[in-house]
C-alpha cells in the first residue's frame, strides 16, 4: 500500500479528525454563507513602500500567516470597519 503525504493542514485535520462534531443543517448553511462571504475571488496589484512591505512580512510571520493572507485579513478589518 503507498502511503499518501499529507500537507500540514491535512495532517493536523487527520490527528484531530475525533474532535470534530456533526452539524445540523441550519448551522451547516450558516457556515456555508460564513465560508462563501471570505472566499477571496479578486486580485489586486498595487505598489507599496518596501520598508513598509518588510515591516507586514515580519508581523505575518509573528503570527505564523504568510504575508498575503495576513494583508487580506487587515483589508477584510478595514472594509467591515472594525
Amino acid at each position: 500500500m503507498r502511503k499518501i503525504k499529507l500537507t500540514r493542514q491535512e495532517q493536523w485535520i487527520e490527528d484531530h479528525a475525533e474532535e470534530f462534531v456533526p452539524v445540523g443543517k441550519e448551522e451547516y448553511d450558516m457556515i456555508m454563507r460564513a465560508i462563501e462571504h471570505r472566499k477571496k475571488n479578486a486580485v489586486l496589484n498595487i505598489r507599496v513602500n518596501k520598508f513598509d512591505l518588510e515591516t507586514i512580512k515580519q508581523k505575518a510571520r509573528k503570527m505564523g500567516l504568510k504575508y498575503q493572507t495576513f494583508i487580506s485579513e487587515i483589508l477584510h478589518k478595514v472594509a467591515q470597519g472594525a
